[in-house]
């Protein structure tokens, strides 16, 4: 990204480990998530980007994915939200009205999508000190 440009909201998608894995979520359709969640970042105009990550790190929670605030939302002080046990369709359909609705600081997140959120993996670790 060039210096000065705006990012758009963005979601890091696990497929380490654990997620993404049939074998620890068998019944989930983990190509297809991942699927709908790049169609919905190419129809979006440059409001979405979704990429992957190896592992993000609370792999109890499976599958997790991280929902990354825009330029706009993180100059108003938004932080990236965690989402866990991201396994059906209800949680990608509210994942994605929560972001075409600006997601992070710019929306509040639909309440079922509020009941998944987790701690960044940092937070998690302090917390059990």
């Amino acid at each position: 990204m060039r210096p000065g440009a705006s990012r758009p909201c963005s979601l890091v998608v696990c497929r380490g480990c654990c997620c993404g894995d049939a074998r620890k979520n068998p019944g989930t359709g983990h190509a297809g998530q991942l699927e709908r969640l790049r169609q919905a970042a190419a129809a979006s105009g440059g409001r979405l980007a979704a990429r992957t990550s190896d592992c993000l790190g609370p792999c109890g929670q499976a599958n997790v994915m991280v929902v990354q605030p825009s330029t706009e939302a993180r100059s108003r002080g938004a932080r990236a939200a965690w989402i866990g046990w991201a396994l059906d369709d209800d949680c990608l359909d509210d994942v994605l009205a929560w972001v075409e609705a600006g997601g992070p600081g710019m929306a509040e997140p639909p309440a079922t999508l509020a009941l998944q959120m987790i701690d960044p993996p940092s937070e998690a670790r302090r917390r059990a000190r």
